[in-house]
């Protein structure tokens, strides 16, 4: 049986639906205008989003790479208030290739004092993956922000006039629907750029909080059900019109130090994240940056991620903000 996916979609007139698709099509998912409602129908009849997409029917068949080019496919999750949906991500996550394990196991035991970030992921190898029943190794922690920094695809990334770098990170996010008694729900998985200010971070390791302060952006598909043990896709960054740079990125738990159920532990461990009708997009980490083979981006250059069992790429422009001075008054 084929993945569930989940589209949002938004008509010239302004009218939101909901798509269902599978290897065998997609079609509108009639009565419901967003997956978080879609999600709540599913939380208070005890049933999933599937079975959820059944007794809400089906209607009118899409083609959604169509409507992907058209622009009318929305960020697939999202919240009516921003401030209800609540950004966060992890790091030091991702293994690498075998060569990269090896240089830095090398580089660990070689050096007389391990650097702090050093530290974290030798710590993240030892205790990320935790039996059934034990508290695994807690990873980086980052903050990145509400829903008003979430972007769809085709949507520009705007970087702030005061960052030093906009750079793209490849990466799965995992999204959550808290349930009116505070359990955290997992609605699926999406391709998505976790875009940050790599200058500002490599500056100085405690600056990480000022690097992650960014929009981030979201594929256009919500994987639903079980979650790939290994996720490979690609990476690459177009300059006007010609491909600057590509490198294949990997994902998923075989090519993690920590399991997914232990980065949700240690988010969901504090009271803060299960506030009921809260939603979470919660980015799991990477180790594929252009940053870190000699790229700078410019304004104008196109991310693009894609990445089986997704059918559709996330494609982002970088744009720059405007410097938009403040002045603290005091009443």
């Amino acid at each position: 049986m084929s993945s569930l996916r989940l589209l949002q979609h938004r008509a010239a007139d302004g009218t939101r639906s909901v798509i269902a698709a599978s290897d065998k099509g997609a079609s509108l998912v009639l009565g419901v205008d967003s997956v978080r409602e879609l999600a709540t129908r599913a939380i208070a009849a005890g049933t999933d989003l599937g079975t959820a997409v059944r007794a809400c029917g089906t209607g009118a068949t899409v083609d959604i790479a169509a409507e992907l080019a058209a622009g009318r496919l929305l960020s697939p999750i999202d919240h009516g208030d921003p401030a209800h949906l609540i950004m966060t991500g992890t790091g030091l996550t991702h293994l690498g290739s075998a060569e990269g394990r090896d240089k830095m196991h090398r580089a660990a035991a070689a050096a007389e004092t391990l650097t702090d970030s050093m530290r974290m992921f030798l710590d993240g190898v030892a205790g990320g993956k935790p039996a059934v029943g034990e508290t695994g190794q807690q990873p980086e922690w980052f903050y990145k922000g509400d829903g008003s920094g979430l972007v769809g695809p085709g949507g520009a990334l705007i970087s702030p006039a005061f960052a030093q770098d906009g750079g793209e990170e490849p990466e799965l996010a995992g999204i959550y629907l808290i349930g009116p008694d505070g359990t955290p729900f997992r609605l699926g998985l999406c391709l998505a750029n976790e875009f940050s200010d790599h200058v500002t971070e490599r500056h100085n390791y405690l600056w990480l909080a000022h690097s992650k302060l960014r929009q981030a952006a979201l594929g256009p598909e919500l994987l639903t059900g079980p979650i790939p043990d290994h996720v490979e896709g690609m990476s690459r960054i177009h300059r006007n019109g010609a491909l600057l740079w590509e490198k294949p990125f990997l994902s998923g738990e075989a090519n993690m130090s920590h399991t997914i159920a232990n980065l949700e532990a240690h988010h969901f461990k504090y009271d803060l994240f299960r506030q009921p009708g809260d939603v979470h997009v919660h980015f799991f980490g990477t180790a594929t940056l252009s940053f870190s083979e000699g790229v700078t981006t410019r304004e104008g250059d196109v991310f693009e991620i894609e990445a089986a069992p997704f059918t559709l790429p996330l494609r982002n422009t970088l744009a720059k903000a405007s410097p938009s001075p403040v002045v603290v008054r005091a009443l």
